[in-house]
This record gives structure tokens, sequence and C-alpha cells, in this order.
């Protein structure tokens, strides 16, 4: 989380909130019927990644909180959640767009990496790569509907 995500205490609400929204509303998500969550849900001082420890010490926790919502699809957002949640080394630029298991206390669901929004604010022309991984998440939906 960014300062303001500490400060409101909600994930994702400042500028890379906003963008996320946008995203989420091109391909008719909202935060209604999308969860949204950190795998460390504090900032580390300065800003910082997570170190390897914050991010052991909190992934029950996340992973909790997605079994609990049981979703169809887990989307991660930039590298520090693909690693954590999808169990790969690989940083953000070769992982995105890739779909991987993710194995929920219920079933396996597939978790899609893509681009984190504060990224995106920082190198606008990759823009295009998060719309086509939110493409393909459109259609992943759709098909599981029907």
């Amino acid at each position: 989380p960014g300062a303001d995500e500490d400060r409101v205490g909600k994930p994702f609400m400042g500028r890379s909130g906003q963008l996320l929204d946008r995203m989420m509303a091109a391909i008719g998500l909202d935060r209604t019927n999308a969860y949204v969550g950190n795998v460390v849900p504090w900032r580390p001082p300065g800003n910082r990644n997570p170190t390897p420890q914050e991010i052991a010490t909190c992934k029950p926790f996340i992973e909790r909180q997605i079994a609990l919502a049981d979703p169809d699809i887990l989307v991660c957002l930039g590298g520090v959640a693909t690693q954590a949640l999808a169990a790969t080394k690989d940083g953000i630029l070769k992982s995105r767009g890739r779909w991987f298991p993710y194995r929920t206390d219920k079933r396996e669901i597939r978790l899609l990496a893509t681009l984190h929004p504060a990224y995106l604010l920082r190198q606008p022309l990759q823009k295009r790569l998060a719309w086509r991984d939110f493409r393909a998440l459109r259609a992943a939906l759709d098909e599981g509907s029907r």
C-alpha cells in the first residue's frame, strides 16, 4: 500500500486505485463485484517492496481472504503479488499475461498476472499490455459464465 492506502486503511485508494477502477470499469467490473486486497496490508518503511519475511508473515492472511472470497479468477497486480501467490520467481514483465494455477482450500482457480497500476502511472506506454491482460480476463469471465 501507498500513503493514501495506509491513511485510509483500504487497498488501492490513491491515484493507482483510480486507475484500477477505470481499468475494471472498462471490462464491466467494479469494487462491488470484485474483491481487492493486498499481500501485505501496510506500507513498508520508505515505500520499499515488502521483504520475504513480511510476505511470509502476511501470506496466510491473504490466502484466507482469497479462500473466503472464493473467486473464479484471481488477478495479481504487480510482481510482489504475483511472486507471492503464483509461486514464480519471474519478474512481472515476464509473468504478465500468463495464467497460473492457484490452489485454495476448496479448489484450484486460475490466477492472471498483470502490471500494477502504480507502474502504469510511471510507464504509461505499458498500459497497452495491461489492456491485453484485462481483455483476457473479461474473456475468461465470459467463458466461465456460460
